[in-house]
């Protein structure tokens, strides 16, 4: 077992979690307890831990759809009038299991009923234990465009376990290593080197990488919990990955993309951007490109779809005075916060993106 104190909260990692639970609920009390879970943690997570933790029998669980497109405040009211009905009261406790929607919006709804009450997150997809299980970032899409609404408020404790990731399927674990390349990109060019020769067929013995990647994220957010300054690295692809996954959400006759896989595309392109504004060697630029590039598949953009992506990237919670803001690359390992590009340039990187399949 592997503990990663958080700002004011634990963060436990291992093959099998459940003794550490068990622990945490000997040493507390709570009124009541609620799970939340979609049907995928349900099924495949939720007996593991039943079985093993005494505290879940008694559990009231609510259950809801998987998918990005579910969060959002519609969901949120029906959950909150469903604690309401369940009689929770702010001795209770919300437990969070499941992946990145799982985990923002249930966070977002311990945080606001009954002016909040406390909660704990057990992410069960790789995307939800590199990153949403560090930073105290709780919230939900509101109109597609992603995290519009929310606010910061820490868990009680987060519990990890490795072996929950045997239950996700290729396509998902991808999406999660998507932000572990990211973490390495902005923050350590030795994880990068471990990061290109990773088993992604298999995602065997992954554990010291995820602990790694936890760990970069977890030293950024304690020197700037609430992004002002240097967290803002952690946005490293998501300006314009974002604006793509919040595109493919409203378009009917596209499929929608998972997280990892739009954030994928995204770093493509502020890789470009990097190159011309931040000073990225090209051979930095070939490098990231030619990794990510055989890794995940092209996602059909065309320059019809421009304007709509442009115009979702002017939501971005960066923008400062209706100004594009990037976190972008000035080498392997290394990101600058805060710059700026026109549009002309951010077209310039949708267009290499385009040609780099």
């Amino acid at each position: 077992m592997m503990e990663i104190k958080a700002r004011n909260y634990p963060v436990f990692i291992s093959r099998n979690i459940s003794d550490e639970i068990n622990r945490y609920f000997n040493a507390k009390f709570f009124s009541k307890l609620i799970v939340l879970a979609d049907e995928n943690s349900l099924t495949y997570c939720y007996p593991q831990l039943v079985a093993a933790i005494p505290a879940f029998e008694d559990a009231e669980i609510i259950e809801i759809e998987s998918g990005e497109q579910n969060k959002n405040i519609e969901i949120c009211s029906q959950l909150w009038a469903t604690l309401d009905e369940l009689g929770v009261d702010r001795q209770s406790l919300l437990i969070n299991l499941g992946g990145g929607v799982i985990g923002d919006m249930g966070g977002f709804v311990a945080s606001t009923f009954k002016r909040g009450i406390s909660f704990i997150n057990i992410p069960t997809t790789l995307l939800s234990q590199v990153d949403a299980s560090i930073g105290g970032k709780v919230g939900i899409d509101l109109s597609n465009v992603k995290n519009l609404v929310g606010v910061f408020n820490n868990p009680e404790a987060v519990f990890i376990d490795t072996n929950f990731l045997k239950t996700l399927d290729n396509r998902q674990l991808l999406s999660g290593f998507a932000e572990m390349i990211k973490h390495a990109l902005i923050a350590d060019t030795s994880h990068w080197q471990k990061i290109n020769k990773a088993d992604i067929k298999t995602f065997a013995d992954f554990d010291s990488l995820i602990i790694a990647s936890i760990d970069i994220k977890n030293r950024i957010v304690q020197d700037d919990p609430v992004e002002k300054n240097i967290r803002k690295a952690l946005n490293f692809g998501h300006t314009i990955g974002h604006a793509i996954e919040s595109y493919f959400l409203e378009q009917d006759n596209k499929q929608p993309l998972l997280h990892g896989e739009a954030i994928a595309a995204g770093m493509i392109c502020e890789t470009y951007l990097s190159g011309q504004i931040t000073g990225l060697p090209g051979y930095s630029l070939k490098e990231i490109t030619a990794f990510i590039s055989s890794i995940y598949p092209a996602i059909p953009i065309s320059k019809s779809d421009f304007e709509r992506l442009t115009e979702l990237m002017f939501h971005d919670k960066k923008n400062v005075n209706k100004q594009l803001n990037f976190s972008l690359l000035s080498a392997i390992g290394k990101c600058e916060i805060n710059q700026t590009a026109s549009l002309d340039l951010v077209k310039e990187a949708l267009i290499y993106y385009t040609e780099s399949y």
